[in-house]
This record gives C-alpha cells, structure tokens and sequence, in this order.
C-alpha cells in the first residue's frame, strides 16, 4: 500500500506537554508497537454532548493522507478533518485525587461541558 503523509501545514501548533509525552511513550512500549513507524492519532470525532469530542490512540502507522510531525518526542497523526479544530491544542496529563487523564486546551472550542472531553467550535 502506498502512503501519502504530509508534514502538518506550516503555523499549525499542536502541543504535547512533557507529562502527555511520556504518558504516550509509556502506552506504547506497554503495548509493543514499532517504534519507527507507530505514532498517536489525535482526531476529532462527532458526537460526544457538546458535538465534538476527542479521541487519542496509539496507532503502528499512518493511514494514507494523514498529516504527521513528532511532538515533544512522540509522532502525532492527523486527519484533515481533525486538523481544522486541533491548531493550536495542548494536550497534557494530569493526575488529581478524582483520577488521572488527558486534558485538552483548545483554543478553536467556543463551549464544553464538564467532562472535559467534549467540545463545540
């Protein structure tokens, strides 16, 4: 199967804090995926009780016409539907006494609901 990846546009931020990256890194060596192709999908999926919601996985490859750059030491794949509402996105983990987990602040969302996984734009 031939591939078509693309770097992400040029002035499309996504970030990856530290704790995220080494969250992901920990995720995929739990789960034995090569390393020299595998890489985190960060999509945007409807639904969810805002419209949108987020979905993060660890994938072995890019599909074709994903976008990929590496992050904070972690590759990222995006579809380009995903990329219109992820520029500019951080993607950190926290951990609190109600649990621990991925958070996203994304600046393209114009309203959520409490579970922070959840977005409208």
């Amino acid at each position: 199967m031939s591939e078509t990846i693309q770097a992400l546009p040029e002035g499309f931020v996504l970030t990856i804090t530290e704790q995220a990256a080494a969250e992901v890194q920990k995720f995929m060596g739990a789960d034995g995926v090569p390393t020299d192709t595998a890489g985190l999908r960060v999509s945007v999926l409807p639904g969810g009780c805002s419209g949108f919601k987020y979905s993060l996985n660890i994938e072995d490859h890019p599909v074709e016409d994903d976008m990929s750059s590496e992050v904070n030491g972690v590759r990222v794949f995006v579809d380009a539907f995903s990329a219109q509402y992820l520029n500019g996105i951080t993607i950190d983990y926290v951990t609190a006494m109600q649990g621990s987990g991925f958070t996203f602040n994304n600046p393209n969302a114009t309203g959520g609901c409490g579970c922070g996984s959840s977005f409208n734009a």
